[in-house]
């Protein structure tokens, strides 16, 4: 009978979706409403009261290099994701207490303003696009059963997922990668897969006190998972290892205005081999390690407009640290802060101002003088010549994101890149940049 049930209410909702004429009465592009497309004459909301809720929601990004780079003259250049998601609360379809189900796919297109800020042979360390990246195509980016058990003091979750979701997040609406939600996965990529790059995992949470938890996870790692066209890749053959995070959370509500915290510590360890930067000669690597590394991210808000904590000025901060031996980034951190509701009139929006430093491992840097010295590469006109990064690339960027409905959001920016790539030889890069944000 519950099966019947699900099936009753998917259907008709999704032939709603697929008619071009069935949300003519349900008065779209209301300011008011949610989505773009209306309420489908409250059938939407009728379906979220029985536990199932549909969203699909468009992202853009694009972004102008105005000054310097690699490539100094002005190019621009257009990036988006496509984000089609189900969530199903379990426990108001099935009688399944504390249970709930995401299904997300979601599809990239376009191109990165980045490659053109930083010379090819080093690219940027982040990107001035955060929506772009990990293959420009379809994946199934959530499949997750979740429960909780004993009053919720112990959360369990199961399937494909990606890592950022649960470890090193933060609330972030920045265009700039760096300045981004999964914090540890900005500067690991090789190991630490954020969105949309989803493994088979598993997740456990102990909730302590309303206010504490500990969670550790596991994360099948396949270079499979992150290949173009293996974006519903599900076997664990060719499987790399396994990366462990571990986390411990506090959130408390401060004073009397009950400012929101976030304070996080986190460790991880991945048991997939890579190449030991100081063991490389004659164009191999002579060992291989694990990789691990540790992070700790405050985000804080520091006080509310008028007592009313939803206009707040927020404090986020970072601190991220990879192992020496294997990670080509060893260290990075992030300062940000973003005023939500700064004038009255415009409660729902938002200016961000955020520094993100990305610092080379110099031992990575030393694997690069070895292979040029190798190779007889002495100059940049020498064709096998790898340029020789060290020190920070520091990434600025500041933003107003204007709710312009409750469906859609725009969110210029500007954007300077001090060092792109970390190869002092190329100018610093001055980019203006705009997000589009519309949930249908």
């Amino acid at each position: 009978m519950h099966k019947l049930k699900i099936a009753h209410l998917i259907v008709p909702g999704m032939l709603v979706m697929a008619s071009p004429y069935g949300f003519a009465a349900a008065a779209p592009f209301s300011s008011d409403s949610p989505w773009m497309l209306g309420d489908w004459d409250g059938q939407r909301t009728a379906l979220q009261q029985q536990g199932i809720d549909f969203n699909v929601n468009y992202v853009m990004e694009s972004a102008a290099n105005l000054a310097g780079g690699y490539q100094s003259s002005t190019t621009a250049r257009y990036t988006d994701q496509w984000m089609f998601s189900t969530h199903l609360d379990l426990e108001k379809l099935l009688g399944w207490q504390d249970t709930d189900f995401q299904a997300t796919v979601t599809d990239r297109n376009g191109q990165n303003l980045s490659e053109q800020v930083a010379n090819p042979k080093a690219p940027m360390l982040s990107s001035v696009q955060e929506v772009y990246g990990r293959g420009q195509t379809w994946r199934l980016t959530q499949f997750w059963l979740r429960s909780g058990f004993f009053n919720d003091h112990v959360n369990l979750k199961l399937g494909r997922a990606t890592v950022g979701e649960d470890f090193g997040t933060i609330e972030s609406h920045f265009q700039n990668l760096a300045l981004g939600p999964g914090i540890p996965g900005k500067s690991r990529s090789d190991r630490w897969m954020n969105w949309p790059v989803s493994q088979w995992m598993g997740r456990l949470q102990l909730n302590i006190t309303p206010d504490v938890y500990v969670k550790v996870g596991f994360y099948n790692q396949n270079d499979d998972n992150d290949n173009r066209g293996s974006g519903f890749h599900f076997s664990v053959n060719h499987s790399d290892g396994n990366l462990v995070p571990v986390e411990i959370g506090w959130q408390p509500k401060l004073g009397a205005d009950a400012l929101q915290g976030n304070y996080r510590l986190g460790a991880y360890y991945s048991s997939a081999q890579g190449g030991v930067y100081h063991s490389w000669q004659h164009g191999q690597y002579g060992d291989t390690a694990h990789g691990y590394g540790a992070y700790a991210i405050v985000q804080q808000q520091l006080f509310a407009l008028q007592h009313d904590n939803h206009r707040s000025l927020s404090l986020t901060l970072s601190q991220v640290m990879h192992d020496k031996r294997t990670s080509k980034l060893d260290y990075t951190q992030t300062v940000a802060l973003s005023w939500k509701g700064l004038f009255a009139t415009r409660p729902q929006d938002e200016i961000g101002l955020g520094m993100a430093r990305l610092h080379v491992n110099s031992a990575y840097s030393r694997m690069l003088e070895r292979e040029n010295e190798e190779n007889g590469a002495q100059s940049v006109n020498d064709a096998t010549y790898l340029p020789v990064i060290r020190g920070s690339e520091y990434d600025y960027e500041l933003y107003y994101s204007w709710n312009a409905s409750s469906w859609l959001t725009l969110r210029p920016n500007l954007q300077y890149v001090v060092a792109p790539g970390a190869d002092s030889s190329v100018k610093d890069a001055f980019v203006g940049g705009i997000t589009a944000s519309l949930t249908f």
